[in-house]
């Protein structure tokens, strides 16, 4: 039995969205959008490319500026300060002066340059750090993106599954209250019996409750819809993609395995942990080796802010060693050489649960796309039991409970239909996902 196109009305806040035709790819289009989960990767990965400005800063000089006073009759410091402001005379020289000088203030103005010439590769390795950090959150990013479309794809055509159970409960509700007419009228007849019209009317309210627990689903679903949607709970739209079998291969494992070494995100982080873990390793052990660096000042002394002072200037070049640091660098090296065994094993873990996942689902596609075969056939079967037995409690050849029973059976043949049908649909999806190749454009989609 066919499943028709969805005609879905979802309460409405958007006015661009309102009212308009939504198929499945355009739903993905608008989550990948919308969704604030992606708004939060993109952030992730500015942040990241932030980083790398950072770890760059580490090869470019570094120049402060500083203002400070001082103020006092230390003979040293009033000593240093009249020499630095170009203020000393001879008459400085006086011994009374030198051991009791009066005091004295002093403005001084400094701005000083340091710049690393060789760090033996640390910041280098900063800045590749850095650089495979970018490279992390952007394939997180497509981590998060990979799930969002499977939940848009799994909530738009839970909107449908819900919606056709729905249309089933309410079918099922008329049957059975034709039913009740017919036990009634088979009743006056004194075919049937007032237990008849009892189990026929228990049948009845069941049915009821079904639609009544069916409808409270289709809202649920809805908002289920907008959240993965990233929009307001309460927009509505008209979903036109139907939900029906879907074409996909269920097989060719082996090249959706080995698709996604190179696709998967999973996989791809993995990677990039061993590698991180190998820079960062050579990154610990640059601090086995000195840091070679110049320093220049440039510095203005003054009596006043203004005036009365003089200005003097200051290179040097260094080469700063640490011969001990309580064995800190050592266990850098070690941390980091540990992380890069743990990544190792971590894509190990990693490739073969991908490669399981896959398989799941390619086990799900095709056990769906039997079972969407089966209950086509099952369904035709139970209509016409049904209707033969309908004819036979009429002309009472068969019990109610004859009748309730094919009523049933028919029911749940449809309902499993509507099941299989969105397991296979979802597990086209999920195996697009595990494969790593499900995008906007994903034939899965359509």
């Amino acid at each position: 039995m066919p499943i028709p196109k969805l005609i879905l009305f979802l309460s409405s806040g958007l006015t661009l969205c309102a009212q308009a035709p939504l198929t499945l790819p355009e739903a993905v289009k608008l989550a990948l959008t919308h969704h604030p989960s992606l708004e939060a990767a993109a952030a992730r990965v500015q942040a990241a490319e932030s980083r790398i400005a950072q770890a760059r800063a580490g090869w470019l000089p570094r120049a402060t500026y500083m203002e400070g006073f001082q103020g006092g009759n230390n003979p040293v410091f009033v000593f240093g300060s009249l020499l630095t402001q170009h203020q000393f005379t001879a008459a400085n020289f006086n011994l009374s002066s030198l051991n009791r000088p009066d005091a004295l203030s002093n403005f001084q103005s400094q701005v000083s340059v340091d710049q690393v010439v060789y760090d033996f590769g640390a910041t280098r390795g900063a800045v590749q750090s850095a650089r495979i950090g970018k490279q992390m959150t952007e394939e997180e990013r497509r981590r998060v993106e990979l799930a969002l479309i499977a939940g848009v794809a799994r909530a738009y055509h839970g909107v449908a599954l819900t919606a056709e159970s729905l249309h089933l409960a309410e079918e099922s509700l008329k049957s059975a209250n034709a039913d009740l007419d017919r036990s009634r009228s088979l009743q006056r007849a004194g075919v049937a019996t007032d237990a008849d019209v009892l189990s026929v009317q228990v049948h009845a309210s069941a049915m009821s409750e079904y639609r009544a627990r069916a409808a409270a689903d289709l809202r649920i679903a809805h908002a289920a819809l907008n959240e993965a949607l990233g929009l307001p709970l309460d927009d509505e739209h008209i979903l036109t993609t139907p939900m029906e079998s879907t074409q996909l291969p269920a097989d060719a494992g082996p090249d959706r395995e080995s698709q996604a070494a190179s696709t998967r995100p999973e996989l791809l982080l993995a990677g990039l942990g061993k590698d991180l873990g190998a820079v960062q390793e050579s990154s610990a052990k640059s601090q086995y080796w000195p840091v070679i660096g110049l320093h220049g000042v440039f510095e203005a002394d003054r009596q006043n802010f203004a005036s009365k002072g003089g200005a003097n200037w200051l290179f040097m070049a260094s080469a700063r060693w640490t011969l001990f640091d309580g064995n800190r660098t050592r266990a850098s090296v070690a941390e980091a050489h540990h992380m890069q065994a743990a990544a190792s094993a971590t894509e190990r873990q990693v490739s073969a649960a991908v490669r399981l996942e896959i398989r799941r689902a390619e086990a799900n596609l095709g056990a769906s796309r039997e079972r969407v075969a089966t209950t086509r056939d099952t369904i035709a079967q139970a209509e016409e039991s049904l209707r033969i037995i309908r004819n036979r409690y009429s002309n009472g050849l068969a019990t109610v409970t004859d009748l309730l029973r094919s009523e049933t059976a028919l029911l749940e043949s449809k309902t499993r239909r509507l099941a299989a049908l969105y397991d296979q649909r979802t597990a086209a999806v999920q195996l697009e996902a595990a494969s790593g190749t499900l995008n906007g454009d994903s034939d899965v989609l359509k």
